[in-house]
Order: C-alpha cells, then sequence, then structure tokens
C-alpha cells in the first residue's frame, strides 16, 4: 500500500487545525509595532486638525489650485510610465545582453536617490544652460519651471516603481504561454499583446498605482527643476510646504487631504486586482486572467 506524499500529510494534519495560520503569536506583536509606526503619525495629525475651519482651509483658491495640478500632473506622469516602463520592464525581465544588470541599477537609481538630487539632474539636462536646453530653447520649447517640468520630475521619481512591479510580474509568470504562443505561429509582437500584457496586467496595475501615489506626493525633485508657481508648479505637497511657514492649520487640513486622496487610489486599484482572486480561493475556484486561459502560470 503506497503512502500519501508528505505534502498531502502536512496539509491534510493543517487542514485538521481548525484556526491554524502559520504565524507565531511573537509575530504579530511586532506586526502591530510595525503598524503604529505609520498609523500614529497619522493620528497624532488628524487630531491636530482644525475641524471648525477645515472646509474653508481645503477649498481655498490656492489649495484648490494646488490639488488640481497635482491630480491632473500626477495622471499625466502615470501614463508617461506606463508608455515608457512597460518596455522597459520587458527588456529587463525577457532581454539577455552583458550591460543588463547596470542598465537595471541605473533605472531603479531613483528609488535611492535624494529627489533633490533628480531635481538638479532634470535641471542640468532639460534647463536653459543644460545638456538638451540649448537645442530646445532654439526650437522654442521650455522646459524648466513649467508644468512639463513637474510631470517630467515626477516620472523621473515614480517610473523604477512601475518597472519593479511589472518586471517582477514577468518574472513570476514565466514564459511558458509566450512560447506555446510563438510554437504556434504568432509573431513577438502578436505575443506581447495577446499573451504577455494580459498575463501581467495585476502587476501593471500595481505598478501604475504605485506610480500614481508617488507622484502625487512628489516635492524635493518638482521644488529643484520646475520651481513654485502658483497655477503652474505649485502642486499641492509645494502648497502644504508654504503653508507650513504661514498657516500651520492649513497645511494639517492640507496634509489630510492628501492622505486620504492616497488611501483612496492605493485601496481602490488592490481591490480591483486582489478582490476577485480571494472570492475564488474562498469559494474554491480557480482564479482566471484576462487572457482567458483559465488560471495563472502554474
Amino acid at each position: 500500500m503506497r503512502s500519501a506524499p508528505v505534502g498531502h500529510k502536512v496539509a491534510g494534519w493543517q487542514a485538521g487545525l481548525p484556526g491554524y495560520t502559520g504565524v507565531p503569536r511573537w509575530l504579530y506583536a511586532l506586526a502591530v509595532l510595525a503598524a503604529l509606526v505609520v498609523v500614529l503619525p497619522l493620528v497624532a495629525m488628524v487630531a491636530r486638525v482644525n475641524w471648525a475651519n477645515f472646509i474653508p482651509l481645503v477649498t481655498s483658491g490656492p489649495a484648490l489650485a494646488a490639488l488640481g495640478l497635482s491630480l491632473r500632473t500626477a495622471a499625466a506622469s502615470t501614463a508617461l510610465c506606463i508608455v515608457l516602463g512597460v518596455p522597459l520592464a520587458v527588456v529587463l525581465a525577457r532581454g539577455r545582453f552583458p550591460l543588463l544588470g547596470i542598465l537595471r541599477a541605473l533605472v531603479l537609481l531613483p528609488l535611492v536617490l535624494p529627489p533633490v538630487v533628480g531635481g538638479i539632474a532634470l535641471l542640468y539636462t532639460f534647463g536653459r544652460q543644460g545638456l538638451l536646453g540649448g537645442a530646445m530653447e532654439v526650437l522654442g520649447l521650455q522646459i524648466a519651471f513649467s508644468t512639463t517640468a513637474v510631470v517630467l520630475a515626477q516620472t523621473f521619481v515614480a517610473l523604477p516603481f512601475l518597472v519593479v512591479s511589472l518586471e517582477g510580474a514577468l518574472r513570476t509568470g514565466g514564459q511558458r504561454y509566450e512560447a506555446v504562443a510563438a510554437t504556434l505561429g504568432a509573431s513577438p509582437g502578436t505575443v506581447f499583446r495577446r499573451v504577455t500584457l494580459p498575463l501581467v496586467l495585476p502587476g501593471l496595475a500595481s505598478g501604475a498605482v504605485l506610480s500614481f501615489a508617488r507622484s502625487l506626493g512628489e516635492f524635493g525633485a518638482t521644488l529643484t527643476f520646475a520651481g513654485s508657481l502658483q497655477g503652474v508648479t505649485r502642486t499641492l505637497p509645494l502648497e502644504i510646504y508654504l503653508q507650513r511657514e504661514t498657516d500651520p492649520d492649513a497645511a494639517v487640513a492640507l496634509s489630510l487631504v492628501l492622505v486620504a486622496v492616497a488611501i483612496a487610489v492605493v485601496a481602490l486599484a488592490y481591490r480591483r486586482p486582489g478582490g476577485k482572486a480571494r472570492n475564488q480561493q474562498a469559494s474554491g475556484e480557480r482564479p482566471t486572467t484576462a487572457a482567458g486561459t483559465g488560471g495563472g502560470v502554474p
């Protein structure tokens, strides 16, 4: 008589323990401490809000102008991150060439650089005396200290978030379905459009959300490269910084608005790709993908 595999024995033993999670109790204590590091400052900020004047503070002309500019530029930079980041992530995940490691390190550099350094780099690239600024000046294009500069600064700091997320999804998914499609005669472009992209849509959505949230909160690179011109380059983080010196109540109120918008964006995006899968797992169904394969990559 053949014995059941060890994995089946372990799974059956765990199933026989109601409420078993596999998480040691002491980890919960550290998890609570970690959560407090993030939540406690937010609670302190909420407690400091002047609720009596909250609506007038967040609906003033400069506040609404800064919020509108932040949302528009963050959306534009996220779109630019998708256009540029998807090909870059595919090349990093699937490409094979000698300088691949150096390219990956350079792409991820904005994750560790202080944003103000990125702003200086952009200024000396697109500024009037910059590497490309002189040629653009001849063409009548001035990027520095304009709304376009805000979008470029946000793209510079947010692009790595999309690339990291999408590259991870591409590596986790593997190339099994792409290889099958290629053996059936599909061209590389068709495989990319019909197989690769649908399979990594959750990773792409997560990366886009992270890019949008990072763009929304960008401060250092924007201030250095775009300046702080009301209605043109003064985004909500810059407005909060300026209000902190003259009207602390307004700064706290606007900070709460920025936190609320960021939480809403992240919660909405992470609910969409993950909610259906969790419901299917709870009901015992096999999750489906946008590619219509009847399941993720095994």
